[in-house]
Parts: C-alpha cells; sequence; structure tokens
C-alpha cells in the first residue's frame, strides 16, 4: 500500500470554492482563499445562519490507547466519507496539527491511508498561520509583562509570580527552563520563564472556545498572568494587551474549510493539547458545520476519559452543545495491550487477551453511557494483522454490552469501508434515546469536589490526594473567585490511573494532583496529575529526519 504522502500527494483535489458550494452551500464571496484547496469562511456570513436548526453531532472518541494511537481521526474521516458517500450533507470539523509532533514522534495529524483530510502537507505545516499568530499573540503579551517591570512596575507585578509563558510550535525540551533577562539592565529585570508549545497554551484554549471578536477580546482581558507582590492577581487587560492580541487574532478566528480525498467538506481549526487543555477542535467551526451540515463529525482527543470528558465537561458545558450520539474506536492491538500483551507482541492471535482487555473498553463505554449521557457505538478500526476470529470478539464481548460494533476498514478502503458503521450510526440517531446528557459533576461543586467526581466516577479511583504547593494554589484561586469553573485535568493518556503503564481497567489507586493552574481566560483549571509536559522535547530519530523537499517541490517524509 501507499504511505499516506504518497496519496495524498495522487489525489485529484476540488477546487474549494466548488466544495464549498456544492457540498455546504457556502457562496465565493464568503470565502478568503488561501490558495485553491483551502479557504477561510467569514464569520460575518456564519453569525448570519444563526436562526439555522442544527445538525446532528457525532463525536468519536476511544479507549485508552496504546502509544500509537488507534486512528480516531482517520475513523473520524472515514465516517464523514462514508455519510457523504450515502448521500448526506455531512462536514468533519478536526483539529489542527502541532508541528511539533509532526517533526516528533507522532508525525502528521490529517488521518492517513485513503481516510485524510487534503492538502495534507499544508495542513501539517503552517496551514492558513493559525498557529503562527496564536503564538504572536502569546508572546506579544510575554513581552509587554517584561517590558512594564523593566518601565517602572506601576502594577508591583511580582517577577516571582509571574505565570504567563512564552510559545513556539516546535518540540524543545531546552527551552522548558530559562533565564531572560540577562545583560544587565538595558534588557530588563532577570527572571525565570519557560517556554510551552503552541498548543498547550491558554491562548490556543481561549481561541477554540470563543465564537466572535468580542468574546475573544473580553476572554484575553480575563487572563491571569501573575500576581502582585500584595498576591492581587493580574490580568491582560490591566496591561493594555488585550486589544492588540485580539488584533492579531482577528483573521485565525475565521474556521478554515478543505476536504477529504474523497471531497466531502472538514473544518480544520484549532488545536489545543488534549490532557494540559481540553482537546477539541474549536466551538466556531463546530457549530458552523452543524448550521450548513446535516451532520458533523468531531473528535475529541485520546481516550473517553480524557477527551470526551473535556468535550462534555468544557466544551458542551461553554457552548451549549450536545453529542447526539458518541463512536468509541477500539482496536484488536489496543484490547490485546489493556489484557497485558506486551507491544512488541499485538500482531500474534490472541482471543484471551482480547477478551481481557475488554475490561477497558466496557469501563469507557459505562463512561460514555451512564455518566455523559450519550448514546454510543464502537468502531472496530481494523489492522492488517487482525483475524476474523479477534474482531468477531470484539462484536460479540460488544453485544454483550448492549453497544453494537461495526468493523472498519476506511484506512485501507476510504469511506466504502465505513459504510457499515456510518449506516448503524444512523440507526441510532433514528432510535429513541434511553439516555440523558449529563455532566460529570455540578457547577456548584467546589473545585476538589469536581476533581474527586471525576477520579471516581471515571477513573475509578478511590482517593484524591493534593501536593501541598497545589492545595494552597487551588484555595488561592477559589478565593479569587475562581471557584465556579470547571476543571481540566491533565494526566497520561494511556492508563485511568496516573500511572501510564497500569493498563487495563484499574481500581481503588490514588490520583494525586502535584499542580493547578488558572486559565481564567478559557475559563477552566487545570489539575496536573503526574508528569506532564508543555514542551516536549524531541526523540531519538525524529520525524524531522525522513521529511524532505524534492526539487520539483514535492513535500516528501510526511506521515
Amino acid at each position: 500500500m501507499l504511505s499516506d504522502i504518497e496519496i495524498a500527494n495522487a489525489a485529484v483535489l476540488r477546487p474549494i470554492r466548488d466544495v464549498a458550494a456544492e457540498t455546504l452551500g457556502i457562496d465565493e464571496e464568503h470565502l478568503s482563499p488561501y490558495g485553491r484547496h483551502k479557504a477561510k469562511v467569514d464569520l460575518g456570513y456564519l453569525a448570519s445562519l444563526a436562526d439555522r436548526p442544527l445538525g446532528k453531532l457525532i463525536l468519536v472518541t476511544a479507549l485508552s490507547p496504546t502509544p500509537p494511537g488507534e486512528g480516531k481521526t482517520t475513523t473520524t474521516v472515514g465516517l464523514t466519507d462514508a455519510l457523504h458517500g450515502l448521500g448526506h450533507r455531512t462536514v468533519a470539523c478536526l483539529r489542527e496539527p502541532s508541528m511539533g509532533p509532526v517533526f516528533g514522534m507522532k508525525g502528521g495529524a490529517a488521518g492517513g491511508g485513503h481516510s485524510q483530510v487534503v492538502p495534507m502537507t499544508d495542513i501539517n505545516l503552517h496551514f492558513t498561520g493559525d498557529f503562527a499568530a496564536i503564538a504572536a499573540a502569546n508572546n506579544l503579551l510575554a513581552a509587554l509583562i517584561d517590558n512594564h517591570v523593566h518601565h517602572g512596575n506601576a502594577l508591583d507585578l511580582d517577577t516571582r509570580s509571574i505565570t504567563w509563558r512564552r510559545v513556539l510550535d516546535v518540540n524543545d525540551r531546552a527551552l522548558r527552563e530559562v533565564v531572560v533577562g540577562l545583560g544587565g539592565h538595558a534588557n530588563g529585570f532577570t527572571r525565570e520563564d519557560g517556554f510551552d508549545i503552541v498548543v498547550a497554551s491558554e491562548l490556543m484554549a481561549i481561541f477554540c472556545l470563543t465564537e466572535s471578536w468580542a468574546d475573544l477580546k473580553q476572554r484575553i482581558g480575563e487572563i491571569v498572568v501573575g500576581y502582585t507582590r500584595a498576591g492581587n492577581p493580574v490580568t491582560a487587560r490591566e496591561l493594555g494587551a488585550h486589544g492588540a492580541m485580539a488584533a492579531l487574532l482577528r483573521d485565525a478566528l475565521a474556521p478554515n474549510l478543505v476536504q477529504t480525498l474523497e471531497g466531502a467538506p472538514a473544518f480544520v481549526h484549532g488545536g489545543p493539547f488534549a490532557n494540559i487543555a481540553h482537546g477539541c477542535s474549536s466551538v466556531a467551526a463546530t457549530r458552523a458545520g452543524l448550521r450548513l451540515a446535516d451532520y458533523v463529525v468531531t473528535e475529541a482527543g485520546f481516550g473517553a476519559d480524557l477527551g470526551a470528558e473535556k468535550f462534555v465537561d468544557i466544551k458542551c458545558r461553554k457552548s451549549g452543545l450536545r453529542p447526539d450520539v458518541a463512536v468509541v474506536v477500539a482496536t484488536v492491538r489496543a484490547l490485546k495491550y489493556h489484557g497485558g500483551v506486551a507491544l512488541a507482541d499485538l500482531g500474534a492471535e490472541d482471543l484471551a487477551a482480547v477478551e481481557a482487555g475488554m475490561v477497558n473498553l466496557r469501563r469507557h463505554l459505562a463512561n460514555v453511557r451512564g455518566v455523559y449521557g450519550i448514546p454510543c457505538v464502537v468502531a472496530v478500526n481494523r489492522f492488517p494483522t487482525d483475524t476474523d476470529a479477534e474482531i468477531a470478539a470484539v462484536v460479540r464481548l460488544a453485544a454483550a454490552e448492549g453497544v453494537r460494533a461495526f468493523p472498519a476498514t476506511h484506512f485501507a478502503d476510504g469511506g466504502a469501508g465505513a459504510r457499515d458503521l456510518a449506516t448503524g450510526v444512523l440507526e441510532v440517531l433514528a432510535e429513541p434515546s434511553a439516555f440523558t446528557f449529563s455532566y460529570t459533576y455540578d457547577d456548584e461543586a467546589s473545585l476538589t469536589e469536581k476533581v474527586e467526581a471525576i477520579a471516581t466516577r471515571l477513573y475509578g479511583a478511590s482517593l484524591v490526594t493534593w501536593d501541598a504547593r497545589a492545595r494552597r494554589r487551588l484555595e488561592r484561586i477559589e478565593h479569587d473567585g475562581y471557584g465556579g469553573l470547571p476543571v481540566c485535568v491533565a494526566k497520561t493518556q494511556y492508563s485511568f490511573s496516573t500511572d501510564p503503564h497500569a493498563v487495563g481497567a484499574p481500581t481503588g489507586h490514588e490520583i494525586h494532583v502535584r499542580e493547578v493552574r488558572l486559565s481564567a481566560g478559557a475559563g477552566f483549571v487545570v489539575v496536573v496529575c503526574g508528569d506532564m509536559m508543555t514542551m516536549p522535547g524531541l526523540p531519538a530519530t525524529p520525524s524531522a529526519g525522513r521529511i524532505d523537499l524534492a526539487d520539483d517541490g514535492t513535500i516528501l517524509g510526511l506521515s
């Protein structure tokens, strides 16, 4: 089979104006084209659609993944193509890839095989410049903070308490902790600082939760950048930064429209990390899709304990959106992994391990239906090494939980390979739901109670413990009036616990909180459990080593 980039480079793409007009009814005058195959859709035009009824929202999530991932993006695209091929007006909503993982360990994030969004190289590299705009706005605020201190510090900002960090869209471990202001008086005050990757920044989360320029500027103004020496929060508004930052993000806020290999429309917009932030594409793109199409297929990062929980408890809570059905992606290899099989041995048939690993998928299904109140199906993303007996076992085991499972081969076969899955999703949507949508916790609960609800209801933990510094930070956040915000738990994606090696569905474990961060502009409190990196490092053999530019301008090696 051809590589992902070979398939993408061989594709014949339709002009984006034709995709917009023929699949979504968007006239060319409402597009801001970036070349022939990608465009932004005018925010004013989208606002004019406010009276249109919303389509059905399909949320793609997964069981706890293996390190290579289980194919949520590929499944999202394959399902979109399948629904599109059945004659339904359907749009995919995906996150924009970060160049850190593209050049690092993961590679690109535009789908794979015959289920990709295109132009794949553009999407993975720079795209329409959204991330550059977010980085510029973020770093402008950082510069204004240091400039304010240098020119007299009228706000009495304590340089030891500055929480706003600089960002870069490249994995670079050497920048995690730095010292700025070296070189004497002319270079400002010397202080400790650091860099995060763009997708881990609060500004990225703000970007993905807002839908208008006015709300964007309001949220940016509420960012807490640090504290005075008296312990009072200092905001971006007090520094006079919010207007200029919003100006830098003006054009970026409009959703990006591209297409799948089979010509279905796709909004690819925003890209917050799925552990340190909420891991969902923008609300603006999602709502635009719901007003323009009958079905929107979107994904939430990592497993249903992380991405789906944050989709429900943060994105839905903030926006009023509601998923009509969830698709839980499972693979034979992930089930065997959670059943105790080593990564190197996942290619061998092992029905006992599939059954043992079902404990992980079973808990995710219980959470999706019983906690979030969303009806669901299972997409069995089939790999070449999967045997018929293993696939049949997954279908049987899911049926025992009262959930229909549909094997899918969209990676190899495109939309045709997800036709059964699409039909199953449509059947669930046509049935009266036996579930009532709900959040994991109430708004009125304390921040501690919210964390405990997630830990006990979703993770199977028996208690939550707090580092003393994290507890003091939490108390300070509540004292400053932010106790009503939802929480965003940052932990490993590989386990229900904070131990990435605790596979299956551990119970009775302890969730230890080591750090608490306020994202006042985004409107949530980040609770860090375990070792979470907001600036990843590069692996021993980075993906950058295989990416190249041919003499004719063709980009090679992306996957």
